[in-house]
């Protein structure tokens, strides 16, 4: 066997090694070093989507967006029907805060795959974020057909109940998330936000609670348990969990502060 005949056998065996490495420390959350697996695979074997797929994640974790979409843009250049790179792309959109673009980016692993969950779901935010509630609870309403314990799906099908005053069923899908998935600690501290607007203030501080148990740096957690609180005149555990959040970097709203003050006779 030639010299680059045992080139070309030795090219799979590599490329598979660093893919398994990468997908390992990607699962171990070591994201830096997934990195570099998967750029060692691009350097070797340019035309492997999956490489720029995986690498994309990779910097997805890490909240480097623009790198992320970079490498989903690539492995759509060399694959165009590549259905999780665009829900990807439209996902890493999303965090960036370019909701239109998560959109059609959803849109399109959706035609290309009908029955992916995840696109639904993403979609389904990208449309709660773009104030479109209808369509936000169309996909979710689709997503939980396709897969019924789904709990992001109540989730976000919550969230736009709770934005079109329909508390009663936010609650319901919340807890059905809950059910789900029981340390869901985003679904327990949406869920105090509706007992909250419903008025029932003791329920919203034991979910506030329970969030906080399953995740003590929850900001938002501590700021609904703080609102609740207000609500019920215990002022110095509503400027306990207000200290609470703004410790854990949360900029609390100053009309909510200016009220607490008013309330309780405390400047802080």
């Amino acid at each position: 066997m030639g010299f680059f005949a045992k080139l070309l056998g030795l090219r799979p065996k590599s490329v598979e090694d660093y893919c398994d490495r990468g997908n390992t420390y990607q699962s171990e959350g070591k994201h830096g070093k997934a990195i570099s697996e998967f750029t060692k695979i691009i350097k070797i074997a340019p035309g492997e989507a999956d490489a720029y797929y995986n690498r994309g994640n990779a910097y997805n974790a890490i909240g480097e967006y623009d790198l992320a979409i970079s490498d989903f843009s690539k492995a759509l250049e060399i694959d165009p029907r590549f259905a999780k790179a665009y829900n990807n792309r439209g996902l890493a959109y999303h965090d960036k805060g370019e909701h239109e673009l998560s959109i059609l980016d959803s849109t399109r692993a959706i035609e290309e795959d009908p029955r992916m969950v995840t696109a639904y779901v993403n979609r389904s935010s990208a449309y709660i974020m773009t104030g479109e509630y209808d369509l936000a609870i169309s996909d979710a309403n689709r997503a939980i057909e396709i897969d019924p314990m789904h709990a992001e799906a109540y989730v976000n099908r919550a969230l736009s109940y709770v934005e079109l005053d329909l508390y009663d069923q936010a609650i319901s899908d919340f807890s059905k998330a809950i059910e789900i998935k029981p340390t869901y600690a985003t679904a327990y501290f949406n869920r105090a936000g509706a007992y909250s607007l419903k008025g029932q203030y003791d329920q919203a501080i034991l979910d506030c609670t329970k969030a906080i148990e399953i995740n003590p740096r929850d900001v938002e957690a501590y700021n609904n348990r703080a609102a609740a609180y207000y609500y019920k005149e215990k002022y110095d555990k509503a400027w306990k969990d207000v200290h609470k959040a703004q410790s854990l970097g949360l900029q609390v709203l100053p009309e909510f502060l200016q009220y607490l003050r008013e309330a309780s006779g405390r400047e802080i």
